[in-house]
């Protein structure tokens, strides 16, 4: 289907085409006639459907040509770096629409305080914010949402393992019950289920390829030892220059470090980010990985989710995800709209029964190609028959605590 079809305002077709987007994606024909039309929505949706067209689309195409100084939209989201993604593709898209927008979140100076008080203050269209630092300017008393028309939860999911179920239901009590909620979640646990029973009405529920990686992403894991990871990447990037945007996750801070030292030392352009770094300065290493500065990204799992990086060839897990569903969102990188990509998994000997999960999650058995000559012998293969039994009789969910 294609954005003409919807009916959208003339200056955002023109800013659509702009941006040269052409056909929906699955999520997005489904999603933006019901928004058009005021329903209230639960959907679930993996990462790279183009969720996040599919909420902002719809939202201008109600708010365009009413030049109203007021704040209609909030958007609340678990990561600033969401927060400053969804912001950007607003801006985007409403080039030729009279809209505004900012994104508040935490880790900045005084003088970002500043003007996210004076955006709350003197309503701006859309807010796109993260829980804990909206609830430290509703708490100082000068936020009015009374206009609020539009209530939008990005990756809930992921909000409430972080804790914020508590912050969200707080933030709802100062926005009008009447307005329309939408709710988009890539997974759906029974938490969220009440989540949506207590601030929805009457949603709509829609489900877009639940818990399953792009069909572009080709998928393979490696058995090794630790010792062995780190060359294993050089031997298995050194001569492919075709991948010109590697992003590697790993489970620490610490390793994060690590991989970056030591691929550096062999001559590739590499950047590091994680929590340690100031919020100025992962926006700088995100702004050099995107524009291909930085050939390699060695990141956290706080980029697993949320962040819209394209054409990303290579995604390596240096460590196998504690939790089956952030394999998904972490391969999601990849193939992205579309396209297709390769995601590579490093599996030790501690890690093969998380692997497992993660297979029995995506119903498909992930290829193993045995490790290249010069790394030498990696771990076998091994789950025991007791973890097998056990593993065919129970359902891997996500199961994190809030």
């Amino acid at each position: 289907m294609r954005f003409t079809e919807f009916n959208l305002h003339d200056n955002l077709l023109e800013a659509i085409s702009y941006m040269n987007f052409e056909n929906a994606t699955e999520i997005q024909e489904k999603v933006i006639p019901l928004i058009i039309n005021g329903k209230d929505i639960i959907a679930c949706a993996q990462t790279g459907t183009g969720k996040t067209a599919a909420f902002v689309l719809p939202i201008l195409h109600k708010l365009a040509g009413k030049n109203e100084d007021k704040t209609s939209t909030l958007i609340i989201v678990p990561t600033r770096e969401l927060a400053i993604q969804i912001e950007q593709q607003i801006q985007g898209f409403s080039y030729f629409v009279s809209v505004n927008s900012i994104a508040i979140y935490g880790g900045g100076d005084g003088s970002e305080w500043l003007d996210q008080k004076n955006a709350l203050t003197q309503g701006t269209n859309i807010i796109v914010a993260t829980p804990g630092k909206l609830i430290s300017h509703l708490n100082m008393g000068y936020v009015n949402f009374q206009n609020i028309e539009h209530l939008i939860l990005d990756e809930a999911d992921r909000m409430l393992d972080m804790g914020f179920f508590e912050d969200i239901q707080n933030i709802i009590s100062y926005i009008p019950k009447k307005r329309q909620t939408l709710m988009f979640s890539a997974t759906m646990p029974p938490k969220i289920r009440t989540l949506a029973k207590n601030i929805l009405v009457n949603p709509i529920e829609i489900s877009i390829a639940l818990s399953k990686p792009a069909e572009g992403v080709l998928q393979a894991a490696y058995l090794t030892y630790d010792n062995q990871k780190i060359p294993l990447i050089f031997s298995l990037i050194a001569d492919k220059s075709e991948y010109n945007s590697i992003l590697i996750f790993s489970s620490t801070k610490r390793k994060v470090f690590e991989i970056s030292r030591t691929l550096q030392g062999k001559g590739f352009t590499v950047e590091g980010i994680s929590s340690d770094l100031e919020q100025s300065e992962r926006e700088n290493v995100l702004s050099r990985f995107r524009s291909r500065q930085t050939r390699v990204l060695v990141a956290t799992d706080v980029l697993s989710r949320g962040i819209d990086i394209k054409d990303i060839n290579l995604v390596i897990n240096f460590d196998v995800p504690d939790d089956a569903e952030d394999y998904v969102h972490r391969i999601g990188r990849t193939a992205r709209a579309e396209t297709t990509g390769v995601a590579l998994t490093f599996i030790n000997e501690k890690d093969m029964q998380k692997f497992q999960r993660i297979e029995k999650l995506i119903e498909a058995e992930v290829y193993k190609p045995k490790l290249p000559i010069e790394i030498g012998e990696g771990p076998r293969w091994q789950v025991t028959e007791e973890r097998k039994k056990r593993f065919s009789n129970k359902r891997f969910t996500n199961k994190r605590k809030s």
